[in-house]
């Protein structure tokens, strides 16, 4: 049975714990700096192989220390993406394995560095984008002879959109500031470029909803330098309902917010509801030659929120949970296979698709799960046991 530290007991950790003590392989210590939040969720799962701890991970030297008390074989961050690097130092040191869910560009150029020469695994931007998204579309680029142009695009939304910015808080708002404020990277020409957020304004349509489409920071991962010149265009959009970036536009620019995050955080987080009834869209778009003809493959999913444990967890929450679990089992499982820095489209999506974990991006459920659970008064209760 393997061990796994999981640090940050919120939306995600929560999940991320319960997964992996569900499937009665994995000893897991979930730790938060908030003792009472990580023992809310062994309470709530209620399962064996599942233990709390009070501990501030962003204490490199604390994190260290209870390392050396506490040996896993892996440690999976789920914290703001400022903590990452003092993880992945303590996790170097420790001599385990590392996972993130960061998206954020420098960070993951740190957790490069402390990789090179690791005996373990170090997988950074193991969530949705990067992350999944980026394993979607390395996949339909195996299938071509020549690239031509690559395409991602995810989009978490709510399902039912009832305010100015037609969005909901799904996750992390720091992170999502991040995404928003951050310079985007992007392939033009064969050549890796700078490109700046909230630009390159498009339109999608899928199964008959129109979406837009916008620049945003890290969603393209390693894929960029992992292919390069082998691609004449390559780039990641946020996918939101239409006229969110002319708003966000606003806030961030226009009102000079982007340089003023602390507040714009307490804005969006006082005027902006979270929700549970979400809905996940991955879109990726592979243009090239294939048989000397040129032709398109996409891999498109919908996923809706999904009942796990008794409990309605949203659509943003399976995905990211299920991404990282799915990679970390195949680390895991796998011996000597993965060492250093290892980057997204190392992993296959029909093994993905295939894991235990990965099977929820395939689990079938549409919206009326969330529907039905929230009418029965059920939907707030991620905190409590929930079985039968």
């Amino acid at each position: 049975m393997h061990r796994v530290l999981v640090l940050g007991a919120g939306k995600i950790g929560a999940l991320i714990s319960g997964l992996l003590a569900e499937s009665k392989s994995y000893q897991v210590d979930v730790a938060d700096v908030s003792a009472a939040t990580a023992a809310s969720v062994v309470k709530a799962h209620g399962i064996a192989g599942l233990r709390s701890f009070g501990l501030d991970a962003s204490n490199e030297a604390a994190l260290s220390e209870h390392l050396g008390r506490n040996p896993v074989d892996a440690v999976i961050s789920s914290l703001p993406f400022y903590c990452n690097v003092g993880v992945a130092r303590a996790a170097r040191a420790a001599g385990c394995h590392y996972f993130d869910l960061t998206e954020d560009v420098e960070v993951t150029r740190e957790v490069r560095k402390i990789a090179e020469g690791a005996s373990t695994a170090f997988v950074p931007q193991c969530g949705l984008a990067p992350g999944f998204i980026s394993i979607a579309a390395n996949e339909l680029i195996t299938h071509f002879e020549a690239v031509r142009t690559v395409k991602l695009r995810v989009g978490a939304l709510p399902q039912h959109p009832n305010n100015v910015l037609k969005y909901s808080l799904t996750w992390s708002t720091e992170g999502l500031i991040n995404e928003y404020g951050n310079p985007c990277q992007a392939i033009v020409d064969g050549r890796i470029v700078e490109a700046a957020p909230l630009e390159g304004l498009e339109e999608i349509e899928i199964d008959g909803t129109l979406y837009e489409a916008f620049n945003t920071s890290g969603g393209l991962g390693s894929l960029a330098e992992t292919y390069g010149a082998d691609a004449q265009i390559m780039n990641y959009k946020t996918m939101r309902y239409p006229g969110h970036c002319e708003q966000m536009r606003l806030l961030m620019n226009d009102l000079k917010l982007n340089s003023d995050r602390a507040t714009l955080k307490r804005i969006l987080e006082n005027a902006v509801p979270q929700t549970l009834q979400d809905v996940v869209i991955v879109y990726a778009a592979v243009t090239g030659t294939q048989d000397g003809e040129l032709r398109e493959e996409n891999y498109v999913n919908k996923v809706y929120p999904q009942v796990i444990a008794g409990r309605l967890w949203s659509a943003i929450q399976v995905t990211t949970a299920a991404g990282i679990t799915a990679v970390m089992d195949q680390v895991l499982s796998r011996p000597g296979q993965y060492k250093g820095f290892v980057p997204q489209e190392k992993f296959r999506l029909p093994d993905v698709l295939a894991n235990r974990f990965g099977r929820l991006y395939s689990g079938g459920a549409g919206k009326e799960i969330s529907g039905q659970v929230v009418v029965e008064g059920r939907g707030g209760s991620q905190r409590k046991h929930a079985r039968a």
